[in-house]
């Protein structure tokens, strides 16, 4: 099915003019919008760096061509690879709904044999929001304000939850939330107790924290490294919410307490995907050892991270399709739809991001670009420039750590933030728009 270009707003810069990116940067607002996701529980029952969240947005303003090509406002005709101005997002309009995924540790930093003697498991979470208030879709479908709760009709990876869910309003954050967890083999009534932990508790109480493992499916010692050697990982706990390969596709609607009025896309439902394209040490296709690697010596140790060799040849992870208004490898625009199966590379860089500095939110329209971390910890942001046909618009924002890489596939949105006191250091390369 085609892409669709979507309506978005493109700011035309008038020629010798610059935006100004250090008011309203849309970069350090989608951050402040991220940093108010709530947790149903005490953090420390969480793997934070693992927390993922998805932000989903109805409009992008983006910044306008410089120069010369100033009145070109069609993305499809912006074809001037040297001008990155007219990659840059200005702003967004978020929608009602986040969400955010993760693991979640029941043990965590407490000494629970006492409250039960159960093997710890790290185990998947699905923290589902909407926004209350008069201004949310739902409540306009309604006439007026939700209850104290609304329900949820929700599907993970294909999974239907047998039921509308019901859906909590919250206080704290005016907003109606959910957190579904995975089969953590506890009693957590009896685990918050010997905690101390009255925010859990509170969830509980109220259900907005409920336990769902015919939903929330795996957990994180699927994926252990030992005894897979030449296994190849996507067939490895495909349904597990946290896969570090497969992406997660979440449906949703939201309705009244009722059942009878319904935010549902016109019908459709909305659909998400934790889709982010990340590999390294513990996010691979493949691992196992070499002996006398290429006539060497020694063993050798490795991990696919992406390939079209053997097994791998079908995956399509390196390609891409090029549409009739995208260039191809070459810089040329030939007349049909075409597939490339590889990363062209045109240019490779190494950069220092100090504290504080952020590589903004843009668009690529035509090229593939990677970027590899190779010190220090930093928020990366993916997301879909035009129109899927198989999922909504949203940022996704996780942490990225030294030894992993993200592939930005066309028609993406990407930025990355340093929020620590350390340089990171970065390796990008890929092909110009």
């Amino acid at each position: 099915m085609p892409i669709v270009i979507p309506p978005d707003t493109v700011l035309r810069v008038p020629p010798g003019e610059t935006p100004d990116y250090n008011s309203r940067n849309p970069l350090m607002k989608l951050l402040g919008v991220a940093e108010t996701h709530h947790l149903a529980a005490e953090r420390h029952f969480y793997l934070t760096d693992h927390l993922q969240a998805l932000v989903p947005f109805s409009h992008l303003d983006l910044a306008g061509p410089q120069g010369a090509d100033a009145a070109i406002l069609d993305p499809t005709r912006q074809d001037n690879k040297t001008d990155f101005q007219k990659q840059n997002v200005r702003d967004f309009l978020v929608t009602d709904t986040y969400l955010l995924r993760g693991w979640v540790t029941v043990r965590a930093w407490k000494d629970l044999e006492a409250v039960e003697p159960v093997p710890d498991r790290i185990v998947p979470f699905l923290k589902l929001s909407y926004r209350a208030g008069p201004d949310s879709k739902l409540a306009d479908a309604m006439g007026g304000l939700p209850g104290t709760s609304i329900r949820l009709f929700l599907k993970v990876n294909g999974r239907d939850a047998g039921g509308l869910i019901t859906v909590p309003y919250n206080e704290a954050t005016d907003r109606y939330e959910i957190e579904l967890w995975g089969d953590h083999g506890h009693d957590l009534q009896a685990v918050f107790s010997a905690g101390g932990d009255a925010i859990g508790l509170s969830s509980l109480d109220r259900g907005e924290l409920i336990t769902r493992p015919d939903l929330i499916l795996g957990q994180r010692s699927d994926f252990d490294r030992e005894g897979k050697d030449d296994v190849d990982v996507r067939t490895v706990s495909p349904d597990c919410l946290m896969h570090p390969l497969l992406p997660a596709r979440i449906e949703v609607a939201w309705a009244d307490e009722s059942g009878h009025s319904w935010d549902s896309n016109g019908g459709s439902n909305y659909h998400y995907e934790f889709n982010m394209m990340l590999r390294g040490w513990n996010s691979h296709l493949k691992a196992g050892i070499s002996a006398n690697p290429h006539g060497g010596v020694g063993v050798l140790h490795y991990r696919n991270l992406m390939s079209n060799y053997f097994g791998f040849s079908d995956s399509g992870e390196l390609g891409r399709i090029v549409e009739p208004w995208q260039f191809d490898s070459m810089g040329r625009k030939p007349d049909g739809e075409r597939h490339e199966s590889f990363l062209a590379i045109d240019y490779i860089d190494l950069h220092i991001l100090k504290n504080n500095c952020g590589i903004g939110l843009h668009r690529h329209r035509d090229n593939q670009e990677i970027f590899f971390l190779l010190q220090g910890q930093a928020v990366m942001v993916t997301g879909d420039w035009y129109k899927f046909p198989d999922r909504e618009r949203c940022f996704e924002l996780r942490t990225l750590r030294a030894g992993h890489f993200v592939l930005l596939k066309p028609g993406g949105l990407h930025g990355m933030m340093n929020a620590t006191d350390s340089d990171i250091h970065l390796l990008m390369f890929g092909g110009y728009d």
